[in-house]
């Protein structure tokens, strides 16, 4: 199934679109641009709106938070925005477990998160205070807040 997440702006490589939109299928990302357009050129779509800035994933680049379990500790990772963690901070065999079930990236080394057409869907919103208000990780919504 083809999901469209629109945004009241999309950050995309070095542009902003307002009201913009990337559509995703399966877990890569299938077209970006004007809201208008994706819902034109995919009818019958699951659209989900967002209010706030939709931009890529975010890397988290430190330790992993102090939770209860393997799995709450990948979560609160998601629920920043950040869809890729660095291999040095997944140091357990149930964190890289936990990690793989998300399917969140772990990284050897920081890169810059992008979206690209045809590329992994790995996507963040955020309000205007910075808080993420929807992750989405290889296609798929692992985090709201509304």
């Amino acid at each position: 199934m083809l999901t469209i997440h629109a945004a009241d702006e999309v950050r995309y490589g070095t542009e902003t679109v307002k009201g913009g939109a990337v559509a995703v299928e399966g877990g890569r990302i299938a077209a970006v641009g004007p809201s208008e357009e994706l819902l034109e050129r995919f009818p019958g779509a699951r659209v989900r709106a967002w209010p706030g800035v939709l931009g890529p994933g975010r890397v988290h680049e430190g330790p992993l938070p102090d939770a209860p379990s393997p799995r709450e500790r990948v979560h609160a990772v998601l629920k920043s925005g950040a869809t890729a963690v660095l291999r040095e901070y997944v140091d357990s065999p149930e964190l890289r477990a936990a990690a793989a079930r998300n399917e969140v990236l772990v990284l050897a080394s920081a890169q810059a998160p992008a979206i690209t057409v045809h590329g992994r869907a790995d996507l963040a919103v955020f309000d205007g205070t910075g808080a993420c208000l929807a992750t989405v990780c290889a296609g798929r919504l692992v985090h709201r807040r509304r």
